[in-house]
């Protein structure tokens, strides 16, 4: 696949979203090793390059992240401060510190939400892709998810209804090896996702997804074919999680050279080294760049270590639309 590069001001962008991410997890990990967090968290270290994908849409189109998808919210333009209380369980939290990790939403910047349910955003990607179809709208929706979820029957139903309506859904798959700690050889039959696609009558690609740009252009092609009403595209985007599915998991299931082979690809200095060699940045640009994202994080941190708990009192408020407040809902 020929990628055509985008501009400057896109890439530097491009890295900026791939730094912050890469820090908001580091903070994470130190917030939950304090007990400041609560519950399971799963870190998406390594598999910066997925923000990729959102940064090739534009405003108006709707994402559903993956269970990492910390930076995919991010990306769409969620403030990092909000995304870092709604993990604290704090009020001033994206949805109010009720979602957590893996329900974190943002309806102002058409983030639907992680959906905890194994192959669940399949069926609501399909249904918003139904809906701008019905609208005559031009938006795309991107659904993100990782290599378990293609064994779900969803996968297979909404695949198949997105393709026979032409709905302007862009799939892409996060294949890091694992399904929670099943390799994904072992539950899979066939090695490639992406050749899923011909029984849906549609594109399947299969990309190098520690590369932020390889990302970028698959997405931007897929969305350009939604759009004129071409209809949805599978797309595999083959990387990999330095963490365990879960912190604290022992990883028995894979070795630590592996590993270390894969923090050798790490997406961030890979997109470094190639924007230093094709001069599209100087090292200063991207140092000040990082120290950016640097700061931006930890002023996020204070800003969710010092905000109010959520009162328990209203955990039943906006459960339904008619009495929902806040710009999250």
């Amino acid at each position: 696949m020929d990628i055509i590069m985008p501009d400057k001001e896109k890439l530097l962008e491009m890295y900026y979203l791939m730094q912050c991410t890469r820090k908001f997890e580091e903070a994470i990990l130190v917030l939950f090793e304090e007990n400041k967090i609560r519950g399971a968290i799963h870190l998406g270290i390594g598999q910066e390059a997925s923000t990729g994908g959102v940064a090739a849409l534009r405003e108006e189109d709707w994402i559903i992240p993956s269970h990492r998808g910390h930076g995919q919210s991010l990306a769409k333009g969620t403030p990092a401060k909000f995304v870092m209380a709604e993990l604290l369980g704090k009020k001033t939290g994206v949805c109010k510190g009720r979602g957590g990790t893996v329900h974190i939403s943002d309806m102002s910047r058409r983030n639907l939400g992680v959906c905890a349910i194994i192959g669940g955003s399949f069926c609501n990607a399909v249904g918003v892709g139904m809906a701008i179809k019905m609208d005559k709208k031009d938006d795309i929706i991107l659904v993100y998810f990782g290599d378990g979820a293609v064994n779900e029957g969803n996968f297979h139903e909404s695949l198949n209804m997105a393709s026979i309506w032409k709905l302007p859904v862009v799939f892409l798959c996060e294949n890091n090896g694992f399904a929670l700690t099943v390799p994904f050889e072992y539950a899979t039959a066939g090695k490639d996702v992406s050749k899923r696609a011909v029984a849906y009558d549609m594109p399947g690609v299969r990309i190098d997804g520690n590369d932020v740009l390889a990302v970028y252009d698959a997405v931007t092609e897929a969305a350009a074919r939604a759009r004129s009403g071409g209809g949805p595209t599978l797309i595999e985007s083959v990387t990999y999680r330095w963490e365990g599915h879960w912190l604290g998991d022992p990883e028995v299931y894979r070795s630590r050279e592996e590993v270390e082979h894969w923090k050798s690809k790490c997406p961030i200095k890979r997109f470094e080294t190639m924007l230093l060699a094709e001069n599209k940045a100087s090292m200063e640009e991207l140092n000040e760049l990082e120290k950016r994202a640097e700061n931006e994080i930890k002023e996020a941190v204070e800003f969710a270590e010092s905000s109010p708990v959520a009162d328990t009192a209203t955990v039943t408020d906006d459960v339904f639309v008619d009495n929902a407040e806040g710009s999250g809902w």
